[in-house]
C-alpha cells in the first residue's frame, strides 16, 4: 500500500498569520519551526513513499526547502488543508493507494498515531476517510474548557457512534458534562488533525461546495460527512505523551512545555 503524506501549510491564517514559520524552543534548546517540526514528524513515520509540504507561500516553501522537504506549490485559492492536499496531488501527479494529511501546526502527532490510520484503511478497503481521536484526560480537557471560557477557539472534538464512525466534530466541547461531575473515564474525545484519504474520495471532496455545517464549524471534514462519506475514528493511545496542536499564539508556550515533558517522559 503505497502511502504519502502531505503537509498543507499556509501564510495567512486568521488566528495566527504566520504560524508554520513561528519559532518554537525544543527541549535541548535548540530553535526550529513549526513548519520544520511537523515535518520531522512526518518524517518519522514508517512505511511511506513521501512526504511533502505543500503551500501557496514562497516564504514557507523557502524554508521549507532549506531544511530538506520536498515542496509542491498550491493556490491561494484553496479554502483549508483538505483542497491543499488534493490539489497538491493534482500539481505533482502524485501516485498513491493512501494519502496523509498530516496538518502543519500538530508536531506533537506521534508516528504511531498516523500509523493507526494506516492499518485501519489496509485491514479495511471499504474505508475511504479515517482520523485519529484520543480520550482527554484531565489536563487536555482543562485545556479545551479554558479556551473556551477564553473565547478563543482550541482544539476539536469528536463524537461517534458504536462502531467508531464519526457522528459530528465541534469546536465546542461536546458531549455536554455537568460541571464538577466529569466521568471516569472521560467521555470527551479529541480529534487529532489527521487525515487518511483513498485518492478518490479526496478528489471527490474539492467538487462539493461547502456546507452549512462546515461554514458554521470551520471544520473541514465536515463536509465529507456532509456529502454522506463515512469517517472511521480510530481511537489512539498517547502513551504517556502530552498532545495539543498549535492553534493560537499562547499555544506556543503549551507546545514548548508538551515538548519539554514528553522529552523526560521518554
Amino acid at each position: 500500500m503505497k502511502t504519502v503524506i502531505i503537509i498543507p501549510a499556509r501564510f495567512a491564517s486568521q488566528r495566527f498569520e504566520g504560524k508554520p514559520l513561528a519559532m518554537l524552543t525544543g527541549p535541548d534548546g535548540g530553535h526550529q519551526t513549526l513548519i520544520e517540526r511537523s515535518w520531522r514528524a512526518a518524517m518519522a513515520v514508517p512505511d511511506t513513499v513521501g512526504v511533502y509540504v505543500a503551500t501557496d507561500d514562497d516564504r514557507i516553501a523557502e524554508a521549507a526547502r532549506a531544511f530538506g522537504a520536498d515542496v509542491i506549490m498550491t493556490d491561494t485559492s484553496c479554502e483549508n488543508g483538505t483542497e491543499r492536499v488534493a490539489q497538491a496531488m493534482n500539481v505533482a501527479a502524485i501516485d498513491a493507494d493512501v494519502v496523509i494529511n498530516l496538518q502543519g501546526d500538530a508536531p506533537l502527532t506521534p508516528d504511531w498515531f498516523v500509523t493507526a490510520l494506516m492499518d485501519a484503511m489496509a485491514a479495511d478497503q471499504s474505508i475511504q476517510m479515517a482520523t485519529p481521536v484520543v480520550r482527554c484526560d484531565a489536563t487536555t480537557l482543562a485545556y479545551f474548557y479554558a479556551d473556551r471560557k477564553n473565547d478563543k477557539v482550541g482544539g476539536t472534538t469528536a463524537v461517534m457512534d458504536v462502531s467508531g464512525r464519526a457522528l459530528y466534530f465541534s469546536k465546542e466541547v461536546i458531549p455536554y458534562i455537568v460541571p464538577g461531575q466529569v466521568p471516569d473515564p472521560v467521555p470527551v474525545f479529541h480529534h487529532v488533525g489527521v487525515y487518511a484519504y483513498r485518492p478518490k474520495a479526496l478528489a471527490a471532496y474539492g467538487s462539493w461546495p461547502v456546507g452549512p455545517l462546515e461554514a458554521l464549524e470551520g471544520l473541514e471534514q465536515l463536509r465529507f460527512l456532509e456529502n454522506g462519506t463515512p469517517i472511521s475514528c480510530v481511537e489512539v493511545q498517547t502513551r504517556g505523551r502530552l498532545f495539543w496542536e498549535l492553534n493560537n499564539p499562547p499555544d506556543v508556550a503549551r507546545i514548548e512545555a508538551a515538548m519539554i515533558e514528553n522529552a523526560q517522559n521518554g
